[in-house]
């Protein structure tokens, strides 16, 4: 039985993670839960799994460090993660990444770190777990490129000006429920972008050979291309448990009761580049990653405060890629060796735009 931290657990993740614990109560066991808001939420899934509640502004590292567990899901907003995890890490524990920013942020200091303590990533973006299982014990040699599938979002093919779009319409997702941040990431392709750099950590493979496919059906998670010519997918239907079970059971497999995939059922699937001008966050997100340093820590900081600035309707949607590539434009070069130089990165950019 593997014993289990969730942090985020009132998220989307976090619950969708918890009723895979429920499903397979003789496989995991939780021993603490962490939320930031939702107190009474949090607690009252405490007392059902007769875990440890934290809740508050620290309770996510507090919940690592007062606790042993083989396996933290990490499903916290934002830059939030990464304290918690780097804790996760010193104390030997596995981590089920769900908070892509950990990654985009500090994805070489926090790979090293695991590397350190032999700790395994297991992803639980279903992108990244898609690549997980087509590579299964990845070797870097023998991958030619990784493909990210994209479902395009709400505004894939409209409106044509996206300056007039309300939070109410990018909080629209026409296949994922997930948390706000997420979603309009989502809408933007910001999140795409976050993928790209997660992935380039996750798998050890260059930006340049990681690529971006939208398809709006969302069967096929990803792909990924050997250097022999085969390309290996992975596909089922749009359901985040099967990435998160897989995350929390890896090596094994657990039975689960869930929609099979039929085919014939759905009689074809679609695929095509995305558009460049629609979703300038694609380019911006590169642009980040060939800058170098703490430049992807500005970039995720940038859009974490332009995306909460957009829902609170201080700034218009189109706003949040110009925000960002303000700042990639602005910001002096912070070199990314320690985990308070990717602070100080995040600190001036929030003022930068705050003034």
């Amino acid at each position: 039985m593997k014993k289990v931290i969730i942090l985020g657990c009132t998220g989307s993740i976090g619950l969708n993670a918890i009723d895979v614990v429920r499903t397979h109560p003789d496989d995991f066991k939780i021993v603490a839960l962490a939320a930031h808001r939702s107190k009474e939420k949090c607690e009252a899934l405490a007392a059902e799994f007769g875990a440890k509640a934290y809740c508050g502004e620290d309770a996510a590292v507090r919940a690592v460090e007062e606790n042993e567990a083989d396996i933290c899901l990490v499903s916290t907003v934002g830059m939030s993660g990464l304290k918690p995890t780097m804790a996760a890490i010193a104390k030997g524990m596995d981590i089920a990444l769900a908070t892509k920013e950990v990654m985009v942020m500090a994805g070489e200091l926090v790979t090293k770190a695991a590397a350190a303590r032999r700790v395994r990533f297991l992803p639980v973006d279903s992108e990244h777990s898609a690549i997980f299982q087509c590579t299964r014990v990845p070797n870097t040699a023998e991958i030619d490129k990784l493909i990210l599938t994209a479902s395009g979002g709400p505004f894939l093919d409209g409106p044509d000006d996206l300056s007039a779009v309300t939070p109410q319409a990018a909080l629209n997702h026409p296949r994922w429920k997930m948390g706000p941040k997420v979603t309009v990431d989502s809408s933007t392709m910001m999140n795409k972008g976050f993928e790209i750099l997660e992935a380039r950590w996750l798998f050890d493979v260059p930006v340049k050979d990681i690529e971006v496919v939208v398809h709006p059906e969302s069967i096929v998670h990803s792909l990924v291309t050997f250097r022999d010519g085969a390309t290996l997918a992975q596909l089922s239907p749009p359901d985040m448990r099967v990435a998160i079970q897989y995350a929390l059971s890896w090596p094994r497999r657990l039975p689960a009761e869930r929609e099979r995939l039929d085919l014939a059922k759905l009689g074809s699937l679609t695929f095509k580049y995305p558009d460049p001008v629609r979703f300038p966050c694609l380019r911006l997100v590169k642009e980040a990653c060939e800058a170098g340093g703490c430049m992807t820590a500005v970039l995720a900081a940038a859009d974490e405060w332009a995306v909460q600035a957009f829902l609170d309707e201080r700034i218009k949607y189109t706003e949040i890629a110009s925000s960002v590539e303000r700042c990639l434009e602005h910001a002096p070069r912070f070199e990314c060796d320690s985990l308070d130089a990717v602070w100080e990165a995040n600190d001036w950019t929030w003022k930068f735009l705050s003034r």
